[in-house]
């Protein structure tokens, strides 16, 4: 008799061993809409060869760049590819969804065109430095009923007249939501994306000439994602140009959870303005650098903690600054964004970044009572993720002792200084970064019981995923002299550990 997959999950996680890909296939009884999609051929050709950008300091790939009209959409929906190429040049749209697919990482979905493509104008700068982009839609495609959530990357490639003439490439990037229950539910950070973007040329929430931490820029969604704006000093990959920071920092989890079988649905930051989302669902995920929520989004996800769901937070500097989204100029909801002020409450640091950066808007609550832990100052280094309490559940099957340390996990930015009257909460993990490789700063990991039998778990940095998988089209990031070595069996066991208990209850 074969067990269930959740019996299946347990007696391999109490066994002290990895899930390994072959365990969880198509052919279990009642295998679900994710096992099923990665068992389907994977793409052997879909990521990026042939980039250009303008000179060595660019973000700009302009011989074929483009962005979606919405940053998530629906089976039965349209959405539109705006795209441009300078020069002029035939071009085609390959859309592929990523996960696992074998270890290839990613399914060709459909193939679009060939178009005749034209150089967009660059868009006329408006109030609060903004660049918007009018463009018009290369095509528009109605998201087929049998594409499941997930996050989806359009292949840009100009389609050259002869073989002496290159072709260059770029990406799009667009989540696939749905409504069902599933166990997990992965926010991706795309509001901390558009706010370092600096498409066409240095303008970003960071760039104002009055300064990079106030309130003074707006920036949109409609506009290409250029390589990504920390290029020397976190991840340098113009290879990933078009998708965000989804490759380098996020990719590796949706690769981990797909290769294990997880019941996984994907969402936008957009999309949890309202917790109806979540509520469906068991565990829900913040990854990699999720600095920018819209108020809305953290009194969502309030609710959802109330409610029994359990969250984890598998990232670093997540909820910095509340960032009130509003619609673009043509109505489209959610399209531009600003720094409307930190969170933090009466916390030190939320009020002395007021006093030195505002006015604003609004000042939200203190995320620690949240989180766990909260942002700090400085909050940017790297270091060792070191065990202070290898007797917790999360660390079972792990043998690790009290003081190990896993090499450069921490980084390039964290969480510390947890409230200290959250009730039940524990220090798991604890230890210094150092800022720019010589300044001190301590960063704090943390669990706390949720009112109904959840928890939730503050890994506290950004570099978390990196000790999950390295799948393909993915980049090792590094930071202040430090660096993550990758996938970890430690951090494989204790992510299991922690989804077991969320899923499995």
């Amino acid at each position: 008799m074969r067990l269930p997959l959740l019996r299946c999950v347990s007696s391999v996680l109490t066994a002290g061993l990895l899930i390994l890909p072959g365990l969880l296939t198509a052919a279990d009884p009642n295998p679900d809409l994710i096992r099923l999609e990665n068992a389907k051929p994977g793409a052997r050709d879909w990521q990026l060869t042939r980039v250009a950008l303008q000179n060595e300091s660019s973000v700009r790939a302009s011989y074929v760049e483009g962005y979606c009209s919405r940053q998530s959409v629906e089976a039965g929906e349209s959405l539109s590819f705006m795209v441009s190429t300078r020069p002029a040049a035939k071009f085609q749209i390959e859309i592929f969804r990523t996960g696992y697919y074998g270890g290839r990482g990613a399914r060709l979905m459909k193939t679009l065109g060939p178009f005749e493509g034209t150089a967009q104008p660059d868009p006329t700068i408006g109030s609060k430095n903004l660049h918007e982009c009018r463009w018009k839609p290369a095509t528009t495609l109605v998201i087929p009923a049998d594409w499941p959530s997930g996050v989806y990357l359009g292949r840009l490639s100009t389609l050259p007249p002869d073989a002496n003439t290159p072709a260059w490439q770029s990406y799009v990037i667009f989540i696939v939501r749905d409504d069902r229950p599933a166990d997990i539910l992965f926010q991706c950070s795309d509001n901390t994306w558009n706010a370092y973007n600096q498409w066409p040329s240095n303008y970003s929430v960071y760039t104002h000439p009055k300064g990079g931490q106030g309130p003074w820029a707006d920036v949109s969604f409609d506009r290409p994602y250029g390589r990504y704006a920390q290029f020397n000093s976190v991840v340098n990959d113009p290879l990933s140009i078009g998708s965000g920071e989804y490759l380098p920092f996020e990719f590796p989890l949706s690769y981990f959870l797909e290769q294990n079988g997880y019941d996984v649905t994907y969402v936008s930051n957009s999309d949890m303005t309202s917790p109806d989302r979540g509520l469906k669902c068991k565990a829900f995920i913040s990854v990699g650098h999720d600095e920018y929520w819209d108020r809305r989004q953290y009194d969502s996800v309030v609710k959802m903690r109330d409610a029994g769901v359990n969250l984890l937070f598998l990232s670093g500097n997540a909820v910095c600054w509340v960032t009130p989204l509003r619609s673009g100029a043509d109505g489209r909801p959610a399209r531009i964004m600003f720094r409307g002020g930190p969170y933090g409450g009466d916390y030190k640091y939320a009020v002395e970044r007021e006093k030195e950066h505002g006015p604003f808007p609004e000042r939200g609550p203190d995320e620690g009572y949240l989180i766990g832990a909260r942002n700090i100052e400085p909050v940017n280094g790297g270091g060792d993720w070191v065990v202070t309490k290898p007797e917790h559940w999360m660390f079972a099957g792990t043998d690790m002792k009290s003081g190990e340390r896993i090499p450069g996990l921490i980084g390039w930015e964290y969480h510390g200084d947890p409230p200290t009257d959250l009730p039940g909460l524990e220090i798991v993990a604890a230890g210094t970064a150092f800022v720019g490789g010589v300044r001190p700063q301590q960063w704090t990991a943390t669990i706390y019981p949720g009112p109904k039998g959840n928890y939730v778990f503050n890994a506290s940095t950004i570099f978390w995923a990196q000790g999950l998988s390295d799948p393909p089209g993915h980049t090792l990031p590094w930071s202040h002299w430090s660096r993550p070595h990758g996938p970890d069996q430690r951090v494989q066991r204790i992510t299991h550990n922690l989804l077991r208990k969320a899923i499995g209850r």
